[in-house]
């Protein structure tokens, strides 16, 4: 009888969810005007430093571009090095360079994208299909793995092959390049590639695999959620028909046989989308699965993907997920162990993980309504990417472990950061994702606007009584306090402004049962309007303010940020008997260059408010705040200072640790 209450309430939620899923639309994030010192200076960066440099270090990918349009022209040249997925990363960081341009645009970076997108045009078979290693036939010089893990032939070996994950980004680059310029040569290649594959893998097409419908999902997902910006850029729904049935033939028609990379876990191919209730197998993958199941969820009104997804969210909060955001936590597989399995010396958490989680969150936000998703996405965002870049916006985590001792190589063979990978899906990753922040801070309904995250910007929406044009002004996330400037086009306009209150400003910081605050505050969010202290309700993490606004009317709101600290959860073999550091949404760890011993050795035995903060006046780390805290080593009391998680490493490689041995209070 218990479970049978147990379904109709979930059943209940999930209908409450796919409502919402109608009402709630993002913000374009280049609408979103950010001037903080904490964005800004990331996006500045962003501009002058890694697109250039990624730009740089794909070049490869485009040379083989540049071969296979030659071979299909019939010019002489040699044959491509073959490679499952260079050109992915190429994409990705052309993605990046788009939304620059949707920021502002630049005529000669214009100008060079052109001439890459002209390349990329030329290197498409007439019929659509797009491989250099099976158009060219330069697979076959490779014996390893079916042709380097590629197959013999166009789609015989989707499991690894990485062709319609390569397209999905392809998709995303393209859809992006046509909303910054209007410009269609590109995203006709994209058009014309999906369907190609709409004909070979649900209809059939007498080149490919014997005239039968290959009938397969891919073994890294990514097509699907490139499928449904696809629909949103085109209005053809036949790319939202086809994002449905990547997801459910997946574990379907196809379960490999094997174990490790050949288990049918390992590509979330256990079980029909519908029947999963865990996560399994790689991160990245499962991560973007999860994103696009959503998506599918909100385009095509069906929420027969939301009990899965639900059980999904709240499992891996509730057991497999760092405290920095992080997932994935074991090698090998690149992915989840079993529940509760979170180490840290020895913790994996690609950032590209870290990166599928704030995606896979953003869109069950926008399905919800529900600020526990957006407290997610934050954490992850905060931590675990950006973490994942250097502050001068050059060298890279590939993994992105809570304990180092400055010796052991961790990092694709470095014990520190690295220019550049060999799988260079991270700092690509990172080139994508940083830009499109400020498109997360908003979302509206008919007359409802959704502040999710906070910095220092302005932005005009238009909601149903007119538009609102809005300025926002914080130190976050170093600061607590938000104020907002809220001026609506007419005088009578009214409409609700929800605020998020995070859950690290409440009970714990980050929602789930696997971390919760040691040291008890009584210390609580306030929020006024034009001075006045308002009586508010918290509402799926939202307080809702709902008047006739004016022009110049101001919210200011103050968030608790004490330092606090983290006990996990005593299944947390790693973590018995130690704390974490955390203050706002940042969490803290130590280095050895800041402390008297390696930050291991340190036992903390006192009170959060002997805690001092501060911010360094010079070096790297200038205006970077820090905690200091008295703690015991050696037998010696000494002062245990910390800094944000983001910013380790970036002054060599010293040893490292978030979590700290402790004495009870």
């Amino acid at each position: 009888m218990k479970s049978v209450k147990k379904i109709i309430l979930l059943l209940i939620i999930c209908s409450q969810q796919e409502a919402n899923a109608q009402k709630i639309k993002p913000i374009e994030f280049n609408e979103v005007i950010i001037h903080d010192n904490f964005w800004k200076p990331r996006m500045d960066i962003q501009q002058k430093v890694l697109l250039p440099h990624a730009f740089e270090k794909t070049r490869p990918a485009v040379e083989n571009l540049i071969k296979t349009g030659n071979f299909l022209r019939g010019i002489k040249d040699d044959l491509p090095f073959p490679h499952r997925y260079v050109v992915s990363d190429f994409y990705k960081v052309m993605e990046g360079a788009s939304y620059l341009l949707m920021n502002r645009r630049d005529s000669s970076l214009e100008k060079k994208m052109d001439e890459l997108i002209t390349i990329i045009a030329l290197s498409q078979a007439p019929d659509g299909y797009m491989y250099d290693a099976h158009i060219t036939g330069s697979s076959s010089k490779h014996e390893h793995w079916g042709g380097a893990g590629m197959g013999d032939k166009p789609y015989s070996w989707v499991l690894h092959s990485h062709e319609l994950y390569n397209m999905g980004h392809m998709y995303e680059a393209a859809i992006a390049y046509y909303n910054a310029t209007g410009k269609r040569k590109w995203l006709d290649v994209a058009e014309k590639n999906a369907q190609h594959i709409n004909k070979v893998f649900f209809i059939g097409d007498k080149n490919y695999n014997n005239g039968k419908p290959v009938m397969q999902a891919p073994g890294h997902e990514e097509i699907e959620l490139a499928l449904v910006k696809l629909y949103h850029a085109t209005n053809n729904t036949l790319y939202l028909q086809m994002a449905k049935k990547f997801l459910d033939i997946r574990g379907v028609t196809y379960k490999p046989q094997g174990t490790g990379v050949m288990s049918a876990a390992y590509a979330q191919q256990h079980a029909p989308v519908r029947d999963q209730r865990k996560p399994t197998g790689h991160a990245v993958r499962a991560a973007y699965l999860y994103a696009g199941m959503a998506d599918v969820s909100a385009a095509a009104s069906n929420g027969s993907y939301l009990i899965a997804l639900n059980n999904i969210w709240k499992n891996i909060t509730d057991t497999r997920m760092h405290i920095t955001g992080g997932l994935g936590a074991v090698h090998g597989i690149e992915g989840f162990g079993a529940e509760y399995e979170l180490p840290n010396k020895e913790a994996y958490n690609e950032t590209c993980a870290a990166v599928g989680n704030v995606l896979f969150n953003y869109r069950m936000f926008l399905m919800t309504g529900n600020a526990k998703f957006i407290d997610v996405a934050e954490v992850a965002l905060y931590n675990n990417v950006l973490a994942g870049v250097n502050l001068d916006g050059n060298k890279f985590f590939y993994v992105n472990p809570l304990e180092s001792d400055g010796v052991t190589k961790f990092n694709m063979g470095l014990s520190g950061r690295s220019e550049w990978f060999e799988t260079a899906c991270c700092p690509t990753n990172l080139s994508r994702l940083i830009p499109q922040v400020s498109g997360m801070m908003y979302a509206f309904s008919q007359n409802t606007l959704y502040c999710n995250l906070y910095a220092g910007n302005t932005t005009t929406i238009q909601l149903g009584s007119g538009k609102v044009f809005l300025e926002q002004q914080t130190k976050y996330p170093f600061g607590n306090k938000i104020v907002i400037k809220v001026y609506p086009e007419n005088h009578t306009q009214k409409f609700s402004l929800n605020m998020r209150i995070p859950t690290w400003a409440t009970n714990q910081f980050v929602p789930g049962e696997l971390y919760q605050y040691v040291n008890k505050t009584n210390a609580k969010y306030t929020v006024r309007v034009n001075g006045r202290v308002m009586e508010t309700k918290k509402e799926n993490g939202f307080i809702t303010l709902p008047r006739v606004w004016k022009k110049g009317d101001v919210i200011e709101l103050e968030l608790p940020m004490p330092v606090r600290f983290n006990q996990a959860d005593s299944r947390v073999k790693a973590n018995v008997g130690k704390i974490a550091v955390t203050k706002g949404p940042l969490v803290y760890c130590a280095e050895a260059i800041d402390n008297a011993a390696s930050p291991q050795k340190f036992i903390i035995n006192q009170f959060p408010d002997m805690a001092q903060t501060g911010f360094f006046k010079d070096g790297e780390l200038k205006n970077i705040p820090f905690i200091t805290l008295p703690a015991g080593v050696e037998g010696k009391t000494s002062a245990l200072t910390l800094i944000p998680y983001y910013a380790w490493n970036n002054r060599g490689d010293h040893p490292m640790a978030v979590w700290f041995s402790y004495k009870s209070f």
